[in-house]
């Protein structure tokens, strides 16, 4: 089965791509630029259009290639909601224990949000692995150094919020996991075109930093 470690296995970059906005008309497209150019982990934040539609799209054209899922991941209806897609990506702004776990239970991957050592430990608590730093530009790399000082080894971080092209060695340098990039990726109304160009330029600050 597909998972954020097989993905990451095949050699694609450890980005998750933040489609905010993203029509389910465009969805298939858009997941496919980010495909062919090597961007292999999709979300769509749930207060985008019909978000649940255009997973669904991505998860039938792509689940066997991409770890497809959503973002803005509030209550445990929505977690309910996303595994009917069939999609395995869950992400969250917040740290909400009974979403979390609710979340794991259902097989999915969580990466909540967390900004503090109290919020990173309470989402480890309800059965996180990967974390999600947001927004990450508020505290910076330094921060991010001493956060990983404190939690278990085996849980990542990934750095969300201000990320992109001109920054990504920095924060993998500083122990980031990875990183969930938005308006660098995609802004509504892109193209494809368009998507894949800023796709194709993160690839490559990537490779340049690892």
């Amino acid at each position: 089965m597909i998972s954020v470690d097989s993905v990451l296995a095949t050699g694609a970059p450890p980005v998750v791509a933040i489609l905010r906005g993203l029509r389910p008309e465009e969805a298939v497209e858009a997941c496919a630029a980010l495909v062919e150019e090597g961007i292999r982990l999709i979300e769509v934040p749930l207060n985008s259009p019909d978000p649940f539609a255009s997973i669904a799209a991505m998860q039938a054209a792509f689940g066997g290639v991409a770890m497809i899922g959503a973002g803005t991941v509030l209550d445990i209806a929505s977690v309910d909601a996303l595994v009917a897609t069939g999609a395995k990506l869950m992400v969250t702004p917040n740290t909400n224990a009974a979403v979390i776990a609710h979340g794991v239970a259902a097989g999915l991957e969580v990466m909540p949000g967390m900004l503090t050592p109290s919020e990173a430990f309470t989402a480890i608590a309800a059965g996180a692995r990967r974390l999600k730093l947001f927004p990450a530009m508020v505290q910076g790399t330094t921060y991010l150094k001493a956060l990983r000082d404190v939690l278990p080894a085996n849980v990542e971080v990934w750095a969300v919020g201000g990320t992109g092209t001109n920054n990504i060695g920095e924060w993998l340098g500083a122990g980031a996991g990875g990183l969930g990039v938005g308006g660098a990726l995609y802004r509504p109304g892109d193209s494809a075109q368009v998507i894949a160009g800023k796709a194709r330029a993160l690839v490559k600050a990537w490779r340049a930093a690892v």
